[in-house]
């Protein structure tokens, strides 16, 4: 049985990206992260809860998409 990972504010981008389908989820949210060359040197410390307080991005409906798709199997 695979261990689904909940993810929170301090779920770091790393973890995050391991999750299939979660690109499409940040970038709908318009996540700058995902094309910037420092974010991906520093993604095994960014959380999610501070990038989205830094982009304005919501946070809890983030969280909310981001649980649907790590729930699927």
């Amino acid at each position: 049985m695979t261990k689904q990972l909940k993810v929170t504010n301090n779920t770091t981008l790393a973890e995050i990206l391991k999750i299939p389908g979660a690109e499409k989820i940040l970038a709908k949210y318009n996540l700058p992260c995902l094309n910037c060359a420092f974010a991906a040197l520093e993604s095994e410390e960014l959380k999610i809860g501070k990038v989205c307080e830094m982009y304005e991005i919501d946070l809890k409906s983030l969280l909310e998409d981001l649980n649907k798709i790590s729930k699927r199997k």
